[in-house]
């Protein structure tokens, strides 16, 4: 059974910075495409940074410059280094990974960026 349990959420000032974490279970992130998405209130759920099973990456341009995404294989974990934050940032943000037509979805992790 696969299992995505994301952490580090909380609460900074703008400017500030957060490292999420997706930790997986019954499954390698390595080899697959793995996805930070997020959500805020009363918006659609959109994608913010991929990592490939290559390791390439892709980020949403409002994001570009300010949030890293990388894995530990060792920990079969994957991050989300956000730098930079702002308020447009607070959001609820899921990690998502597609595997056989599968799509599992984490409980997500708030972030929010307030002063």
């Amino acid at each position: 059974q696969v299992q995505l349990v994301e952490s580090g959420g909380g609460l900074v000032q703008p400017g500030g910075s957060l490292r999420l974490s997706c930790a997986a279970s019954g499954t390698t992130l390595s080899i697959w495409r793995v996805a930070w998405y997020r959500q805020a209130p009363g918006k659609q759920r959109e994608s913010v940074a991929t990592i490939t099973g290559v390791g390439s990456t892709y980020f949403k341009d409002s994001v570009k410059g300010r949030f890293t995404i990388s894995r530990d294989n060792a920990k079969n974990t994957v991050y989300l280094q956000m730098n930079r934050l702002k308020p447009r940032d607070t959001a609820v943000y899921y990690c998502n990974v597609v595997m056989a037509g599968n799509n599992y979805w984490g409980q997500g992790t708030q972030v929010t960026v307030a002063s």
